[in-house]
């Protein structure tokens, strides 16, 4: 059973990442077409600055907390972009990372692989063709 566990945690996770590289994939494409307004790609740059900036809304030095708020205005900056992009050419943008990353993910177990025995030699079966390698012409045994 914790085997099974595993297996579903970590297929969570590739699918998270999975979808967290999709998403960056669509905002760099977005950034990048020329039919998309400046306006909507202001908020990129604005949510850098946030996150350099020393004005926080959390003081930074409470380890952790501080963090928060970084990631949750670099959360909804992207999202906000994202939602005032035309929405045909989201779409568009979306099919075309679709056809490209469509595809799935699956565990494969490792199974110890079962070698087929093999008869053992015997002796003189074995010693055969000894004497027909280079440089055992005089007929001595290597």
């Amino acid at each position: 059973m914790a085997g099974n566990d595993r297996s579903s945690d970590s297929g969570r996770a590739v699918g998270l990442l999975s979808e967290v590289v999709r998403q960056a994939r669509l905002v760099l494409r977005l950034l990048k077409d020329g039919r998309v307004p400046v306006w909507p790609k202001l908020i990129i740059p604005g949510v850098i600055v946030y996150i350099l900036s020393p004005i926080d809304l959390l003081a930074d030095p409470i380890l952790g907390l501080g963090q928060i708020d970084d990631v949750a205005v670099l959360l909804i900056g992207l999202k906000l972009f994202v939602e005032l992009c035309p929405t045909d050419i989201v779409r568009e943008h979306l099919d075309s990372l679709a056809s490209v990353i469509d595809g799935s993910y699956r565990v494969v177990e490792e199974q110890q692989e079962q070698r087929p025995e093999t008869p053992e030699l015997s002796q003189g079966e074995s010693d055969k063709g000894l004497d027909q390698l280079p440089g055992s012409g005089d007929g001595q045994q290597v």
